[in-house]
């Protein structure tokens, strides 16, 4: 067995990789570029090495520091992780030459599965199913018009080296290919060094799903059940779960088995995961399309780890280390149900947009997973698993993918899963940056989503004007009234306790307004117990001002409401949306009627960054006519190009910055007249 494993990667992986072989008594070396010289991931490790400035291709995709970093601490194995190098056939090749053993898969098979374009072809000579589509060279513009419209609309452009969700663009017509073809490119040679761009059919109403297979230098391959990742936004996995509720045993076992062949037919062995597109209509389990084969560990390995108790991480190391599988196909047993929620630094409520800054405050619920066993678990409680590399006071940067962690639970059913999920997410605190934990709540709460009847165009379907907060009944919004009610009353006695504002004899207002949800409730505080419009409600709850969670219990059913004060109230966020409670003392409320509302100034005229990142591309100049819906500008941020678009008519009349340059969140851009 190795005695020391370099982690060529950051974040929530390496510190995933270095939990285990600290386990297994590997000693652990960290790489870092200067803005991770205090993140987690460095102080985890036994030894660190530094490689560069914050940009990648100045850190972490530079191979040949990677290398010394190895040699000079004497580490006698890489494991890669995922992104970065991960999939680079000359690092594999080069780790070899130098003597160091690469935790992952042969040069040869990432070599022929790492080309999209080359992978198809094999893959269609091995007799695997491929989507229709055009497999060679595509010189320009002009031509990859020709080629989709022969091929018929909808296609999928995407860069031949691409990879979780970069370098992809989904055309519908010409206009489409014209606008995309480009960006494609540009992103795939960002991205992945490499600006080449295939064409193919887009099969509407599809599922993604994908098996793990895992083998070893010995001939020995098995396929580890299939994962579900059809939840997905811009081609991004968003939730992952295994097993997939649309896959049967005779389907499992006909994807499986043609995995484990795809696999055999390149002379494969470590972890890999076989990604196949598959028509919701088909349940004959032949009816799948062979998308690409990943030659590393996926994202949502856990959920993997979860249903077999396999620690994927540490058979990678043992298969690199030359030992045999310790057990074979029939051994594998799939165990209850296990769901990934990928947690985004990014802000559902204005589109998705990207979000940086400091993590104010960051506190994960509390992981509770079992260690890995074989077999079924005896113990047959839900749990949740945290995967995570940021800590509070940490930051999330533009130079690097913004998921901030990895939500995992396990129950004995899928139902069960999903409800501690919902659970997780209502106790995970994130302040700083927006996220996307309504959304992810939201998602688990759908009545779609909980009915397994979902493809790859979910969100798209179920969410076509954006999300604005998972729907609340009117109980639970009564409920929040009372928590902010009992929340006002607890800081007035607070402010009456430290401060005499209510002089020595004067109780706090008991008597409240609360407006939520544009419904006016009056709430009543007693020690009796909470009267909601006139109503008794039996809740529970304790509370203390500074109190970020809030436990409450509703007819004995338990629920967590995030709460944080704000002017004339709270805001108080569960089960996938916030809301804003204005909190006022009963003998007031009918005053603030009068008051003057702020009215918000018209930016409509304005070009504004929606987001920090790079404009990539200026499509107009002082004195153009623009068109509502025309195109203006690219703006890059965490490597994906996003197409700034004119809301209105006009004519520009200044332009405020170039391309090049980097802009802050709502910098001007442009104006019109």
């Amino acid at each position: 067995m190795f005695k020391k494993i370099l982690v060529a990667n950051r974040g929530e992986i390496a510190c995933r990789v270095m939990r285990t072989a600290k386990r297994m008594g590997i000693a652990t070396v960290a790489v870092y570029s200067d803005a991770d010289a205090r993140s987690p991931h460095v102080l985890l490790a036994d030894e660190s090495v530094r490689l560069g400035p914050a940009p990648a291709a100045e850190s972490y995709l530079k191979a040949e520091l990677i290398l010394l970093a190895a040699k000079e601490t004497g580490a006698d194995c890489i494991h890669p992780g995922y992104g970065f190098l991960s999939e680079r056939e000359s690092f594999a090749r080069a780790c070899a030459e130098a003597g160091i053993a690469f935790v992952g898969p042969p040069p040869n098979a990432i070599a022929a599965m790492g080309d999209k374009i080359e992978s198809k072809k094999l893959a269609k000579a091995a007799g695997v199913n491929v989507v229709p589509g055009f497999l060679g060279e595509i010189a320009d513009t002009d031509e990859a018009v020709r080629i989709a419209s022969d091929i018929g609309y909808p296609v999928m452009m995407k860069a031949s080296a691409g990879g979780g969700g970069k370098g992809m663009r989904l055309a519908y017509g010409e206009q489409d290919v014209r606008e995309g073809f480009e960006a494609t490119k540009r992103e795939g040679l960002a991205s992945f060094g490499d600006d080449r761009v295939f064409i193919e059919k887009f099969i509407e109403s599809p599922r993604h799903i994908e098996i793990q297979v895992l083998g070893d230098q010995h001939g020995n391959i098995v396929y580890l059940g299939e994962r579900e990742c059809s939840i997905q936004r811009r081609h991004q996995k968003v939730v992952e779960e295994a097993p997939s509720p649309f896959v049967t045993p005779d389907m499992r076992r006909a994807m499986g088995e043609q995995a484990v062949a795809l696999a055999r037919a390149v002379g494969y062995y470590s972890a890999g995961t076989v990604e196949l597109i598959v028509s919701g209509a088909d349940t004959t389990g032949q009816g799948f399309y062979f998308l690409e084969m990943n030659t590393r560990l996926q994202v949502e390995h856990p959920v993997t780890e979860a249903i077999t108790g396999l620690d994927l991480v540490e058979q990678m190391i043992r298969v690199a280390a030359g030992e045999k599988l310790a057990f074979g196909q029939p051994d594998v047993r799939l165990d209850g149900w296990a769901i990934e929620n990928r947690v985004y630094a990014e802000d559902p409520y204005r589109g998705f947009l990207p979000s940086i800054g400091r993590l104010v405050r960051y506190a994960p619920p509390e992981s509770s997973a079992a260690p890995y066993s074989s077999g079924e678990r005896d113990d047959r409680t839900p749990y949740v698993r945290v995967d995570d590399g940021v800590v509070e006071g940490g930051e999330v940067s533009m130079f690097y993918d913004p998921m901030i962690a990895k939500l995992i639970t396990w129950a004995p059913t899928r139902e069960e899963a999903i409800d501690t999920q919902v659970a997780a997410l209502d106790a995970f605190q994130i302040e700083g940056p927006g996220t996307n934990l309504d959304f992810l709540s939201a998602l688990m709460q759908h009545p779609r989503f909980r009915s397994g009847a979902i493809t790859t165009g979910f969100i798209a379907e179920e969410y076509p004007e954006g999300f604005h907060g998972a729907p609340a009944s009117a109980e639970l919004l009564r409920t929040l009234a009372a928590v902010a009610a009992f929340a006002g009353t607890a800081h007035a006695d607070r402010a009456r306790r430290i401060d005499g504002q209510l002089g020595r004899t004067l109780r706090p207002p008991a008597d409240w307004t609360v407006r939520i949800g544009g419904v006016d409730h009056l709430v009543a505080v007693s020690t009796d117990g909470i009267l909601v419009d006139g109503e008794e409600l039996d809740l529970a709850m304790e509370y203390t001002p500074g109190d970020r969670i809030v436990e409450v219990e509703v007819d004995d059913v338990p629920l967590t409401v995030k709460l944080e004060p704000v002017r004339s109230g709270f805001r108080l966020s569960t089960r996938g949306a916030s809301h804003v409670a204005r909190v006022l003392p009963a003998r007031m409320a009918a005053y603030a009627e009068h008051l003057i509302e702020k009215v918000p100034p018209d930016l409509s005229r304005f070009l504004l960054a929606p987001m920090p990142g790079l404009l990539v591309r200026l499509d107009v100049a002082e004195g153009d006519r623009v068109e509502a819906g025309q195109p203006l500008a690219v703006v890059e941020a965490m490597k994906m190009e996003n197409i700034l678009r004119a809301g209105k008519s006009g004519v520009v009349k200044t332009v405020e910055a170039k391309a090049g340059e980097s802009l802050a969140v709502d910098q001007v851009i442009l104006e019109l007249e």
